[in-house]
């Protein structure tokens, strides 16, 4: 069914979203809630549900890679994951793992600034 491909298996949190996570509660003041379900029964990896905002931390597994640029190109579960909770009514950002890695801690905070204010 369609519930059970977007709700069906218990989340298992990376690292990455660990960290980001933490960086967001601890650094930048954003409290959310880790590994949130919507009503619709859609897991969200950090949510705040009174706003209807999110942050997904998206691993490699979000991405196919194009060839031959090598560029990562989102895959069609995770777009339509998106696009689907768009019509729910949240704002939705994202973070690549392409994006945290090899970053200082300044750098990633900056960049989960930006996503927080978008």
């Amino acid at each position: 069914s369609f519930k059970a491909a977007y709700a069906g298996e218990e989340p298992r949190p990376s690292k990455l979203q660990h960290a980001v996570s933490a960086m967001l509660e601890q650094d930048l003041g954003w409290k959310h809630i880790f590994e949130y379900r919507t009503t619709e029964g859609i897991s969200l990896d950090l949510a705040e549900p009174e706003s209807k905002r999110a942050i997904e931390v998206d691993g490699p597994a979000h991405y196919l890679k194009e060839v031959p640029s090598g560029d990562y190109v989102v895959d069609g579960p995770t777009r339509f994951k998106g696009r689907l909770l768009r019509r729910l009514g949240w704002t939705v950002a994202h973070v690549a793992f392409y994006e945290w890695d090899d970053r200082s801690e300044q750098e990633r905070r900056e960049l989960l600034r930006a996503k927080v204010a978008a």
